[in-house]
């Protein structure tokens, strides 16, 4: 382990001091209108380093010393560095390949609870990309990716608010191995087909396979995604197959206001009788007040109805309020007011339980990268 961890620490600096010592040439007196090369990018592939760390603090002050159900802002009343990785991407033509690799708690979070190989455990996406010019769009992934269902990714500068919603945390998986594919149906639609090991896993947990349906629709403002996924997520049987839809209404209002509707139902059946189900909505907008500065509001509903996903049978409820500075083109800082409730007493407080937990975070975010 300590050597798996060395070897991706070594590979993350090397890549760092290799592409941070490239230079751009000097330009002649009169520069072409193309765009000068980056220095995140060689031969076609473009090179990033992400950092991202918080400080918290929870009102509650749990004698745990961790916030209850939150995904990656898990340590309360403490300073802590949550992810640092590197990125490595060639996009296929014909054959392309991604790599996220990295360390830190997030990844430890990513891969808790399964049995995939230790190298693995450093790992958030790895797959191979085939697309030639004679497919006509259709491309093909293989590999680990990260699941096509929700609102919300990983990388936290990529989202609009510093904390992951509770769909995103306990209604949906992280990634996926297998195949996945992409095609585009007519100038507004693209669909996609996926047959996986199944929610969270390298290796397989028993003889079946999960298939993803997928499709977005594209308006001029408007993009409706839906994602199902379908399969046994039971060791070493394949009865009881686990169901999950997710779908997701985003609009770009202006070039200032967006918002989206993000809902997941889920039902995992019993290999007896019965089945747990789950099902949640959220709801989140950006608002950008200057060219530096935004305010991102989240609310949303879980009924986690058997206690399937976070272990209680509860009904909860967050709201979320993010103000988000970009201090320089690589550096952004987000502070965070975040209030969950639910109807039981689930949260810590001191040594004892209660039913709603407030917390406040400030959250940092280092992106090194070609732009976009």
């Amino acid at each position: 382990m300590r050597t798996t961890r060395a070897a991706i620490l070594l590979t993350v600096s090397l890549a760092i001091a290799g592409v941070a010592g490239a230079q751009t040439p000097t330009p002649p007196d009169n520069p072409p209108a193309a765009t000068p090369p980056s220095n995140w990018t060689h031969f076609g592939t473009d090179f990033s380093v992400m950092a991202d760390g918080y400080v918290d603090a929870n009102f509650n002050s749990p004698a745990s010393g961790f916030n209850g159900l939150r995904n990656f802002d898990v340590r309360a009343n403490n300073v802590h560095l949550g992810m640092g990785m590197l990125t490595i991407d060639h996009a296929p033509g014909p054959v392309g390949f991604h790599l996220d690799a990295g360390f830190g708690e997030d990844f430890d979070i990513i891969h808790a609870g399964n049995r995939d190989p230790e190298d693995w455990k450093y790992v958030k996406q790895a797959y191979v990309s085939f697309k030639p010019k004679s497919w006509h769009g259709l491309e093909v992934d293989a590999g680990e990716f990260v699941t096509s269902a929700g609102a919300e990714v990983i990388e936290t500068n990529q989202n609009w608010n510093y904390s992951r919603s509770l769909l995103f945390a306990w209604a949906i998986p992280y990634y996926h191995f297998g195949i996945r594919t992409s095609f585009p149906v007519g100038s507004h639609f693209t669909g996609g087909v996926q047959v996986v090991q199944g929610w969270n896993n390298i290796e397989p947990l028993n003889s079946g396979k999960t298939v993803g349906l997928n499709g977005a629709y594209a308006w001029k403002k408007v993009t409706w995604t839906s994602v199902y996924y379908g399969g046994p997520e039971k060791t070493n049987t394949t009865k009881g197959l686990r169901h999950l839809y997710d779908t997701t209404v985003l609009v770009n209002a202006t070039d200032k206001i967006s918002y989206y509707v993000n809902f997941d139902y889920g039902r995992d059946k019993n290999i007896g009788a019965g089945a747990s189900q789950w099902a949640g909505i959220a709801a989140a907008a950006r608002f950008a007040v200057a060219r530096k500065f935004a305010i991102a509001p989240r609310l949303e509903w879980f009924d986690d109805m058997d206690g399937f996903t976070t272990g209680t049978a509860q009904t909860l409820r967050e709201f979320t309020l993010t103000g988000e500075y970009k201090m320089t083109t690589f550096l952004l800082s987000r502070l965070e007011f975040r209030d969950d409730r639910s109807n039981q007493a689930f949260f810590q407080k001191n040594n004892g339980y209660t039913r709603s937990q407030p917390t406040v975070l400030l959250g940092m975010v280092a992106f090194f990268g070609p732009k976009k």
